[in-house]
């Protein structure tokens, strides 16, 4: 039901999630987000609860994850390309407004950006995380 619900409405989606985040089923909310396949409306329904909620850090973690894995298994480039740049957009904004902790999976984002290092938000989002390594 919330995979199609996240495609159909994400607003819809965002509302339903920040209403049933005391509930039982909220857990199985998240589960289903992660194991969706990627999507701009899944990272916008996962950015606009991550900055109305304080979701589990295993949660934002996975889901990164899922990210970065599904963006490596598309095979068609220019698909692959235009995930990577969306996924890279996400991630800079969760980074710049400290709602994942990098150090977690910097490795990960690391791999992923020197992997995409031809675009350019990649660069962008590896240089970002080398300025946050030189600040702590």
């Amino acid at each position: 039901m919330l995979p199609k619900l996240v495609d159909k409405n994400p607003s819809l989606a965002v509302d339903l999630l920040l209403l049933t985040a005391q509930n039982q089923q909220f857990g199985e909310y998240l589960t289903a987000l992660i194991n969706m396949d990627l999507s701009l409306h899944s990272m916008e329904v996962v950015n606009k609860i991550t900055a109305n909620l304080e979701l589990p850090p295993q949660f934002i973690h996975y889901y990164i994850r899922n990210c970065i894995t599904n963006c490596t298994e598309i095979a068609d480039k220019n698909t692959q390309h235009r995930f990577v740049r969306l996924v890279c957009v996400f991630l800079t904004a969760l980074i710049r407004n400290r709602l994942v902790n990098v150090q977690d999976i910097l490795i990960e984002i690391q791999a992923f950006c020197i992997d995409h290092s031809r675009i350019r938000e990649a660069t962008g989002l590896f240089r970002l995380l080398k300025s946050l390594d030189t600040k702590e």
